[in-house]
């Protein structure tokens, strides 16, 4: 019986997490169950990481729960320990250190990295990606002493380590922070030309520099093995006693290609979140489903129940892909998008603009459905937006209501019902 296993769970970000309370809310939940954690901090929210660099939050506000809880639940936690292999004839998993610990039952939620450029001196000091704590840490005391720093990637992750260090610094002597983006305009995977160029008037307004189609060659060494400044494919050369990578992900799948699961990108998962091995699975941002893997949290989440399901024994559906709404801060500016970015010939356009208050809608319809839609500024109405592209409804007998929204919309359409 399932309930008789022994679960180990490889992994104590917030999919691993996740999954553990699920797990411990249901009654034929894993009679034993241990948690190993590369880090020596028990589970935090990264989503915090943006807010505690720029000084808005407490450390203490991004710890999901303490390690007195795990031991309180029963389970077993195995913080500072990195698995380096599996044995899956044995059922066995081997840390770092060397200590082997056994399973029925294995759950790999290894997380990712950040994908760094191929690029020399990439690998210098003062070169850093921003994922956990120690990359925040990192940049926090860097915020202290240097001068300029130059980020590398212009989407939301991007964005929140530049504001971050701008505000961190500011009241001291002010670091001198310039953004990156290959692209021609920031965060061009969620926003159209006239959004992102409002996100980009608000950060520049604030301080912050923003370079669009530029491209890095490489990183500058002072002498000491450090990066002195950052050069571009142009010609350009930008000072930088700090570069922060932010430009894409790369799945944690190593330790299940090791173990000779099926790979690709990711850890080959299937609905159930299961890998090659019928005893193995794999969730988050290291398995790979359908050709996809992950960065955001809605699909991981979706996972998570999916899986808890079938580690307890419980029947349901396996995982499918869904649309998906993004949700967006970044440094206080909210943003709300779904569906296609460029409208292709089938495709109605509605606009509303307000540069007075800075607001910007704008719908994708076809034959009077909403296919897509971008929100900047006040993001209200996106849910609702959101709801009724899912249900596919016709709109049009409140078209000319619909970019004011919900409160406005809806008595059309009960009065055409």
């Amino acid at each position: 019986m399932r309930s008789q296993e022994h679960l180990l769970i490889v992994g104590n970000g917030m999919a691993g997490h996740r999954l553990l309370a699920a797990l411990l809310k249901h009654e034929h939940r894993p009679r034993r169950i241990s948690v190993i954690g590369d880090e020596c901090a028990p589970a935090y929210n990264r989503i915090l990481l943006s807010p505690w660099l720029a000084g808005e939050t407490e450390r203490e506000a991004l710890t999901l729960r303490d390690a007195n809880w795990y031991a309180e639940q029963g389970v077993e936690l195995m913080l500072g320990e990195r698995a380096h292999d599996i044995d899956r004839e044995r059922r066995r998993v081997t840390t770092g250190s060397g200590r082997e610990i056994g399973y029925d039952r294995l759950v790999l939620a290894t997380g990712s990295r950040p994908a760094m450029p191929d690029v020399a001196g990439i690998g210098l000091a003062g070169v850093q990606g921003f994922r956990d704590l120690d990359d925040a840490a990192a940049l926090t005391r860097a915020s202290r002493t240097g001068r300029r720093a130059v980020v590398i990637g212009g989407g939301l992750l991007g964005l929140e380590a530049a504001e971050g260090l701008r505000k961190r610094s500011q009241g001291k002597r002010g670091m001198r922070v310039c953004v990156l983006q290959r692209g021609e305009r920031l965060m061009n995977r969620q926003l159209d030309a006239t959004a992102a160029g409002l996100l980009r008037q608000e950060l520049e307004r604030r301080g912050l520099t923003i370079m669009t189609g530029a491209r890095l060659a490489g990183c500058e060494d002072d002498g000491r093995g450090r990066v002195c400044a950052v050069r571009l494919e142009d010609g350009r050369r930008l000072p930088a006693d700090c570069v922060v990578v932010a430009a894409g992900i790369v799945p944690n799948a190593e330790l299940g290609r090791r173990a000779g699961l099926e790979t690709a990108r990711g850890i080959v998962v299937d609905a159930w979140l299961t890998t090659s091995d019928p005893m193995s699975h794999a969730l988050g941002e290291c398995c790979e489903f359908e050709g996809r893997t992950y960065g955001l949290v809605e699909p991981i989440w979706r996972q998570v129940e999916v899986l808890a399901a079938r580690l307890c024994g419980a029947s349901g559906d396996g995982y499918r892909e869904r649309p998906n709404a993004t949700k967006l801060k970044v440094s206080g500016i909210s943003l709300y998008a779904f569906g296609p970015i460029e409208p292709d010939a089938g495709h109605e356009v509605l606009t509303y603009h307000d540069p007075q208050h800075g607001d910007y809608r704008r719908l994708l319809l076809r034959d009077n459905r909403i296919i897509g839609a971008i929100l900047y500024g006040d993001t209200a109405f996106g849910p609702w937006y959101f709801e009724q592209s899912l249900a596919g409804r016709d709109l049009g007998a409140c078209r000319q209501a619909l970019l004011f929204g919900a409160g406005d919309a809806k008595p059309l359409l009960e009065e055409a019902a």
